[in-house]
């Protein structure tokens, strides 16, 4: 498996090229190689205080040494270094920020820069054709300005995109990047070289891995260095049987891309399950909030760059006449005016989809983190029933199947019912205000459903009826919905009441009907009184149900014009108050 949100390229242009020099021959002085080998030892180990003083301290150097090709690389560096790291929107305003940069310079032959950083923040959004058409757009502009020698790493960047869905594309991609890295840059080809023994380990060719491990190793002991030789580790103890040590291993050197590299070496192993949770983990991490933010940010980076290639355009239009140029800067005033603007309405959607992207994740969490609980479980319980009563070779009794069925059945029960509660708050939330119509007798009504539930109720627990209406009084209402209301208080009261009391109680004035369910249970703390109210929120994770019945209840009561409240002048346990109109 590709590490999909590794972004792997050898350590993009650590070496730089013959750029714009200043007269001397400095690139082999003892500062200048110190420098360097500074930011690729620690962009290669992951450390972050140490890169960035490094690659500051290069980047003065150079600039002062008037290698502004080589300065812009390690700027390249900076974003590639941030977006290993999950820092994906401050790499993208840095990004803008080289483009805005190599176009107050006019340094055109090094804007295949700009484009190598669009191509890497469209591969984390998960837009890969975008990503290869920009990096093959690189590619080209590299060839034409005459960086063959800093080709591999682009190569690689090809590579990581095409790995999971095209692997013999992507090992040729490989094979071009090592013939064009042993005649023009040899110091990348150790880089090159370990990637490919990464890509042998998730292919299942374990004979070439070790080959690449050993060669590997034995460049190490040279004072090689290479970013993927982390995950090499954790492969090579993975293949030596070492799992419990490799899964140690990747959690503590790789972070968030951990995941990945352990569901490839549980899949490799044959523990399935292990694989398929890693592998949850690394798709939850994948549609995290940067996603969605980049995904619409990226307008604004392609708009920037197609308008600055226009430009580019235009200037050489330039000698036709005083009066086209006029018209131009006339043009491209309002242009940069409205960019401007759109910016700024950009900005403001963007704060608006970031903080609704955070609500949605948290709520996907907690349903995944509810829901797949309260399926296992009964599921477990009945596959594991349903092998016993089919064995045939089983010594049970007719009546021990008969209560192994009513476990199955029972469970079976509990699944459909968490299944309609979803259902049920989703129909209720788009229905609007509901149909009130029945004519209900609320005494008798209350006093049917405290009998239907008492034999659901813990016997340590006593269940009391008090009403102040007169038993003619009736409402007119939707009976389903209330019905649902109050079973669902009293089912919530039972679950956390495991002595003294629950009471049903009913009361009015003119202008409501107020109904209460109290409980001597565990109680709730007053400043979670609305937070319960929240879909999937459960106070306490060992309790049956998914968190859904409260908000469930609260949307019912605003169908019927009403509301229901936790009423936290009450600290014997819990209580809960429903006003519906007359």
């Amino acid at each position: 498996m590709n590490h999909l949100r590794l972004i792997i390229i050898a350590a993009f242009s650590l070496f730089g090229l013959t750029g714009i020099l200043a007269e001397e021959d400095y690139k082999e002085s003892e500062e200048y190689l110190s420098l360097r080998e500074a930011v690729h030892h620690s962009f290669n180990e992951g450390d972050s205080a140490r890169f960035f003083t490094a690659v500051k301290n290069f980047e003065d150097y150079l600039y002062k040494k008037g290698d502004l090709h080589n300065y812009y690389t390690q700027r390249c560096n900076e974003i590639v270094f941030l977006m290993n790291r999950q820092k994906i929107f401050e790499a993208y305003k840095m990004a803008r920020q080289l483009f805005q940069d190599l176009s107050a310079e006019k340094l055109e032959k090094e804007m295949y820069m700009a484009y190598n950083m669009l191509g890497h923040i469209y591969r984390f959004c998960g837009n890969k054709e975008a990503a290869k058409r920009c990096f093959y757009d690189v590619l080209q502009r590299m060839e034409n300005a005459g960086y063959r020698e800093s080709m591999p790493p682009i190569y690689m960047n090809l590579v990581g995109v095409e790995m999971d869905e095209n692997p013999g594309e992507a090992f040729r991609l490989i094979e071009e990047a090592l013939e064009i890295a042993r005649e023009s840059s040899p110091e990348r080809v150790f880089d090159i070289e370990t990637r490919r023994t990464v890509s042998y380990y998730s292919m299942g060719d374990t004979l070439k891995f070790m080959e690449g491990y050993e060669a590997y190793k034995a460049g190490e002991a040279e004072g090689k260095s290479s970013v993927n030789g982390r995950a090499l580790e954790v492969y090579y103890l993975a293949l030596k049987g070492q799992l419990d040590k490799a899964a140690a291993l990747a959690k503590e050197e790789l972070g968030d891309e951990s995941y990945s590299t352990l569901a490839t070496i549980y899949k490799n192993a044959g523990r399935w399950k292990e694989a398929y949770e890693n592998l949850k983990q690394e798709y939850e991490k994948n549609d995290s909030i940067n996603s969605l933010l980049l995904s619409n940010s990226m307008r604004g980076l392609q708009l920037e760059l197609r308008l600055y290639d226009a430009e580019r355009r235009t200037a050489r239009n330039r000698l036709i006449g005083l009066g086209a140029v006029t018209i131009l800067l006339l043009c491209l005033i309002a242009a940069m005016s409205y960019i401007f603007m759109s910016r700024r309405r950009h900005m403001r959607q963007l704060k608006s989809a970031y903080e609704h992207a955070l609500e949605s994740d948290r709520m996907k969490s907690a349903f995944i983190q509810n829901v797949s609980h309260e399926v296992r479980t009964p599921l477990n319980v009945i596959n594991g029933f349903a092998q016993v009563i089919a064995d045939p070779d089983s010594m049970y009794s007719p009546e021990e199947r008969r209560k192994m069925s009513k476990l199955i059945q029972k469970n079976t029960d509990a699944i459909t019912t968490l299944i309609g509660q979803m259902l049920e708050l989703s129909q209720n939330e788009a229905g609007g205000m509901a149909i009130r119509e029945d004519e209900v007798q609320v005494n008798s009504l209350l006093r049917a459903l405290l009998h239907e539930e008492d034999g659901n109720m813990n016997p340590n627990v006593d269940i009391r009826f008090d009403s102040s209406l007169p038993d003619d009084m009736t409402i007119t209402t939707n009976k389903a919905l209330l019905q649902r209301i109050i079973i669902t208080l009293l089912d919530n009261a039972e679950k956390y009441t495991e002595q003294g009391y629950i009471a049903l109680k009913a009361s009015a004035s003119d202008e409501e009907l107020m109904l209460t369910v109290e409980d001597t249970g565990c109680g709730i703390p007053a400043e979670e009184a609305e937070h319960v109210f929240d879909r999937f929120v459960k106070l306490d994770t060992f309790k049956v149900g998914i968190g859904l019945g409260l908000s469930l209840c609260r949307t019912l009561t605003k169908r019927l014009g009403g509301n229901v409240h936790l009423d936290t002048t009450y600290t014997a346990g819990a209580r809960f108050v429903v006003t519906l109109p007359r």
